[in-house]
């Protein structure tokens, strides 16, 4: 395991006890903050891709089957079941990684990569969050009403049109559970009556 620590401004990276290398915050974090912003994703296709010393686990892929090559620190993000930030697209190029909650100094920052998740990767989660699910599952409509509900309203806009029809049946079970998060039911009607019009 590397040793060393790398300063990215408000973060650093380091060795995690979630998972090789982890990002940490260097200072204290609002909710809502955004920690920090990506603005050098870079696709990688046939044309263009990867080089030398650059690997699968650097990279992330977009609701329409599009990879992106994350820089640092954004590709050393890990896992979490009870996660501090969610990846926030502002474009395909463009990506800030925002806080879920209040973040001290010291804390790691870490995603829930079922957020915007699809595909059939599992894999054994040691994140050791009272939430840890232990197996994960990659796709987010593989989760829990209740986590599918709670993580709605930060669903990226393309994965919201591409994946319309099935978060028009889980707007139906909200209905049909009755769920009592009726900000979220609003959220969810407003999103799919935006991602419509575009």
């Amino acid at each position: 395991m590397q040793t060393t620590e790398h300063s990215f401004g408000d973060v650093i990276v380091k060795p995690s006890p979630v998972h090789g290398l982890g990002v940490f915050a260097a200072r204290d974090f609002k909710a809502g903050e955004v920690i920090f912003d990506t603005s050098e994703l870079r696709l990688v296709t046939d044309e263009h891709p990867m080089c030398d010393g650059e690997e699968e686990w650097h990279c992330d892929w977009l609701a329409d089957g599009r990879q992106i090559l994350l820089p640092e620190p954004a590709r050393y993000i890990n896992h979490s079941c009870d996660p501090t930030a969610w990846k926030q697209y502002r474009n395909v190029v463009r990506r800030c990684a925002t806080a879920f909650r209040n973040i001290c100094a010291g804390d790691e920052i870490t995603h829930d990569y079922r957020i915007d998740g699809y595909g059939d990767v599992v894999w054994e989660c040691n994140c050791r969050s009272e939430r840890c699910r232990k197996i994960v599952h990659s796709d987010f409509f593989q989760l829990p009403l209740e986590l599918q509900i709670e993580y709605l309203p930060y669903l990226s806009e393309l994965y919201k049109r591409v994946f319309r029809e099935k978060l028009g049946r889980l707007g139906q079970q909200m209905v049909v559970a009755q769920a009592p998060r009726r900000p979220t039911i609003a959220i969810f009607r407003s999103s799919i009556a935006s991602s419509r019009s575009s």
